[in-house]
C-alpha cells in the first residue's frame, strides 16, 4: 500500500481520531492533527564524526562476533533506545527514556547514517522509548502514558510538522495515578492479527497484593492489544514484571518476549526470561514467581492462584534482558534463519557485572529453545561498562542494527562470509 496524505485522512478520519481530541492535547498535537503548521522551523542535528565517533569506534575494535562477522558504528545517536525501521527502508526512528525521538537516515546507501535529527521537534515527548511501525508505512509512539499514531512518517519526517495523532490520549495508557519513574519504557509490535501489541511493566520490584487485581484490569505487569484505529483494548499477557522486548515468530505467528525479572535476592537468583506465548491470557508468573521457578520473598509459602507458563529460555541473572527480534534476513549464514536476537542491557544489582552483550536464541521445530552469546566486550575486565546495548533490528540488506543507550550509537552487524 502506498502512503499519501490523502490515505492517511481518509484512514484517520474515518476512525473518528480527529474528533477525539482530549482537552489537554497540547496545541501543537491538535495543529498537527488537522494538518496544520506549528510555526517550528529547525531541528536538533547530531554530529556524525570527529572525536566522540571516533571514541566509540575504538570500543567496537574490542567487540568479538562469530567468524565471518563484522561490527562498525553507523549512527551517534544520543540515549538511543527501541527502534523502528521504515518499511521503505528510508529512515530508522530510535526511541529513547528522555524527550526525543530521533530519525537516523543513510541517504547514500553506504551502510552508516549521515543524518541524524529529531523528529515531530513541535511535539513535547515523555519517556517516547517504544516506536513501531506498521507493514504499510504507519509509525506508531508508545510513550510512558500516551500513544501516538505518525502515517506515512517516512514522507513527513523531512519536515519538522508532520502528521500526527492520538492513538490512546495521554493519561489513558495506565491510570495516572499509576505514573512512576520506574519500569516506564514501552515496546510496541503490530502482530500478525494487525493489532498493536504494547508492554506495560509494572512498578514495583515484586508488585503488592493490594494492587494485583486493579493491574491485572488495566493490563499492568503484562501486555495489552489493540486495533490500530485505538477500539478493542484488551490484556493478552499476564503476570510479566517488567517486559522491554517482543516479536513475533514469523512462522507461526507466536509471542515471545523478555522479562526483567526480581532484585535484591543475590547475584545468581533468580533468572532472567525470554518467554513464549502461544495463546490469550496465558500468565507467567509474576509476583509469585520472581523469574523461573524461584519464589518470591513476598509471596514464598503462598498458593499460586493461577496456571503459570514457565519461561522458554532463562537467562543470567540481573544482565538485563531487553529488545530482540527474530531474523528474517538472508545476509546471515543459514544457521541463523528464525533465530532471536536480543540485548543484554547488563546489571546493576549484581557484585560483579554481567551483560552488555547481543545474545542469539535457536528454537527448533519442537519450540525448543537454546541461547547463547553473539556480540560481546562492552563489558571490560575491570567491570566498567563501554556500552549497554538495549535493542536489536533488522535493516532491508539483512544487517542488524543494535543500539547502545550509555555510548549513544547504534552499531550495525554485517556477514562478510569466512
Amino acid at each position: 500500500m502506498r502512503i499519501t496524505t490523502s490515505t492517511a485522512v481518509l484512514v484517520l478520519l474515518s476512525a473518528g481520531m480527529a474528533a477525539a481530541q482530549s482537552p489537554e492535547v497540547p496545541d501543537n498535537l491538535e495543529k498537527l492533527s488537522s494538518f496544520r503548521s506549528t510555526g517550528t522551523t529547525s531541528f536538533v542535528r547530531i554530529e556524525q564524526g570527529g572525536p566522540f565517533a571516533q571514541g566509540i569506534e575504538k570500543t567496537l575494535e574490542r567487540i568479538t562476533l562469530p567468524d565471518g562477522f563484522e561490527i562498525g558504528l553507523y549512527a551517534v545517536v544520543p540515549d538511543a533506545r527501541h527502534m523502528a525501521v521504515g518499511p521503505q527502508g528510508i529512515v530508522t526512528f530510535v526511541g529513547t527514556r528522555k524527550d526525543k525521538v530521533w530519525a537516523v537516515t543513510d541517504r547514500n546507501k553506504d551502510r552508516r547514517a549521515d543524518e541524524v535529527k529529531d523528529f515531530a521537534p513541535s511535539l513535547q515527548f515523555t519517556i517516547p522509548n517504544g516506536p513501531c511501525f506498521s507493514k504499510d508505512g504507519f509509525l506508531y509512539i508508545a510513550e510512558q502514558n500516551r500513544v501516538l499514531l505518525f502515517p506515512a512518517a517516512e514522507f513527513f519526517y523531512e519536515s519538522p510538522d508532520v502528521a500526527a495523532f492520538n492513538l490512546v490520549a495521554e493519561g489513558e495508557l495506565i491510570p495516572e495515578a499509576e505514573e512512576s519513574f520506574n519500569h516506564t519504557a514501552r515496546v510496541c509490535r503490530i502482530g500478525p492479527d494487525g493489532k498493536i501489541y504494547i508492554s506495560l511493566g509494572q512498578p514495583f520490584n515484586v508488585a503488592p497484593p493490594e494492587k494485583l487485581d486493579f493491574y491485572a484490569e488495566h493490563g499492568i505487569g503484562g501486555i495489552i492489544r489493540m486495533n490500530t484505529d485505538g477500539t478493542g483494548r484488551e490484556v493478552y499477557t499476564r503476570g510479566i514484571r517488567n517486559s522491554v522486548g517482543h516479536d513475533f515468530d514469523p512462522k507461526t505467528g507466536d509471542l515471545w518476549f523478555t522479562d526483567n525479572q526480581v532484585d535484591g535476592m543475590g547475584d545468581d537468583i533468580p533468572p532472567g526470561e525470554i518467554n513464549h506465548q502461544t495463546a490469550m491470557g496465558q500468565n507467567f508468573g509474576h509476583p509469585w514467581y520472581g523469574g523461573g521457578s524461584v519464589r518470591t520473598r513476598e509471596y514464598e509459602g503462598q498458593e499460586v492462584p493461577v496456571e503459570v507458563v514457565m519461561p522458554a529460555v532463562e537467562t543470567v541473572a540481573h544482565a538485563a534482558d531487553l529488545g530482540m527480534t527474530f531474523y528474517t534476513g538472508t545476509m546471515f549464514p543459514e544457521k541463523y534463519a528464525n533465530a532471536i536476537f536480543s540485548a543484554q542491557h547488563g546489571s546493576w544489582n549484581r557484585t560483579e557485572p554481567i551483560g552488555a552483550r547481543v545474545m542469539v536464541t535457536f528454537v527448533d521445530d519442537e519450540g525448543n529453545a537454546s541461547i547463547e552469546p553473539f556480540a560481546e566486550g562492552w563489558l571490560d575486565e575491570n567491570g566498567e561498562y563501554l556500552g549497554r546495548p538495549v535493542d536489536v533490528a533488522q535493516l532491508p540488506d539483512g544487517s542488524i542494527l543494535v543500539s547502545d543507550d550509555l555510548a549513544g550509537a547504534l552499531y550495525r552487524i554485517w556477514y562478510e562470509g569466512p
